[in-house]
């Protein structure tokens, strides 16, 4: 069955065109439109999807500007201390598992926190536990400390981004 969702998912998928093809001539829209339009009919089942056009509301341009700034800074000075780590061999691996609660608790937060972390060097998410509120890591340096310590090491600053950031069909 064909969900009203076909067109906001189509929009995302051209979206995501432009920005991997990175080439606008007309017959590279044409088919990327294309394309786009035959993903959003064939996911359409899966569900509701939000437009692209949702991230034009001011709360949500803000919290997606706050997350893409706390990125450009975590991801470069993750890379920066890997690549230490890497020349200086003398440096102790503490590699390892971390769990860590989450006050996350929507679809778009959980998956904003996951893979923006997960796009972090330090730290690659394997886990969510739903129920408990918990993510699981594998964590490059494992924090010191307990799982509130290992917290904000990790996802805390993501989630402080979207805090105030709710969506209606969201919220469990």
């Amino acid at each position: 069955m064909i969900r009203r969702s076909w067109f906001p998912l189509a929009c995302w998928c051209f979206v995501v065109w432009v920005l991997l093809s990175w080439t606008r001539t007309a017959e590279q829209l044409l088919f990327g439109a294309g394309i786009s339009l035959l993903v959003g009919l064939a996911l359409s089942p899966l569900g509701n999807v939000p437009g692209p056009w949702r991230l034009l509301l001011p709360r949500n341009l803000i919290a997606a500007l706050r997350v893409l700034g706390t990125a450009l800074v975590r991801v470069p000075s993750a890379n920066l201390r890997l690549a230490r780590r890497i020349w200086s061999p003398r440096l102790p691996l503490r590699s390892g598992m971390v769990v860590v609660p989450t006050q996350e608790r929507s679809d778009l937060g959980l998956a904003t926190v996951g893979l923006v972390t997960s796009l972090i060097v330090d730290n690659q998410i394997v886990d969510l536990d739903r129920e408990r509120h918990l993510l699981q890591y594998h964590a490059v340096d494992v924090p010191d400390g307990d799982s509130r310590t290992a917290r904000a090491a990790i996802n805390e600053p993501v989630e402080r981004c979207l805090e105030g950031l709710r969506t209606d069909d969201d919220q469990h």
